[in-house]
């Protein structure tokens, strides 16, 4: 049986021309070990018992998706480190900004951070993202740097493999695709056991199975992986 249960045999099905759009509500979200603290916090909205949170982890793992969640939820801002301004985070509301240790430390950019973090409360807290945990994000201002060490962290790991292959058949149902168990099973054999890796896979085979008008198959996925591999550097290949 597959990780996620369910038939092996079911029929492949021919790509269609549909624009895939990110299912980014709480019912599609994926719930596991990996990060089942953070989707805690989202789920006790609007009863937080603080005034700013983090969560952290590697891309892929399902940050964007939570602060979606939230943002649906609680009406809350939402920005980018790399691109706020101070006048952004003056507003008495909820906000979230990602990418925190994405964005280059500087005096500009810590202050802003540091005024959004001082204006949080319980009534209009603060949720901030980035990859590492808050104690290491890069900082210039030290006062900024005492408080993303005291700010409660969410992490967000990587997920076994349950988890992915209930992400990649989310992510073949996004585009309308029926693709069988044991194809996604062949997938995750042959790629970096990574939520990105995954994006990127199943990305990959819709539009080469778009091109060729063939349905997402073993023989697909198979040349897919050689193709990858003769393109790969020598002395890497398939995990």
């Amino acid at each position: 049986m597959s990780p996620a249960g369910g038939a092996t045999n079911a029929p492949s099905q021919l790509p269609l021309p549909l624009a895939c759009r990110p299912a980014l509500s709480r019912g599609d979200l994926i719930v596991a070990p990996a990060n089942e603290r953070a989707v805690a916090l989202i789920d006790a909205w609007p009863d937080w018992p603080v005034a700013a949170a983090a969560f952290h982890g590697p891309p892929g793992c399902g940050k964007t998706h939570l602060v979606s969640i939230w943002q649906q939820r609680s009406g809350a801002r939402l920005l980018d480190a790399s691109s706020m301004a101070a006048e952004s985070v003056r507003e008495p509301r909820p906000l979230a900004i990602e990418n925190v240790d994405s964005a280059a430390a500087s005096s500009d950019r810590d202050a802003v951070l540091f005024a959004a973090l001082e204006r949080a409360s319980r009534a209009a807290p603060l949720l901030l993202t980035g990859r590492e945990p808050p104690a290491r994000w890069p900082c210039v201002l030290p006062d900024l740097t005492s408080r993303f060490a005291a700010l409660p962290a969410f992490p967000l790991w990587r997920p076994d493999e349950s988890l992915l292959f209930a992400l990649a058949r989310k992510l073949f149902a996004e585009r309308q695709l029926l693709v069988p168990d044991i194809v996604i099973e062949r997938i995750l054999r042959s790629i970096e056991r990574s939520p990105g890796a995954v994006r990127d896979f199943v990305a990959e085979a819709d539009a080469a199975a778009f091109a060729a008008a063939r349905p997402v198959n073993l023989s697909l996925v198979r040349a897919l992986v050689a193709a990858r591999e003769q393109a790969a550097p020598k002395g890497q290949g398939e995990p």
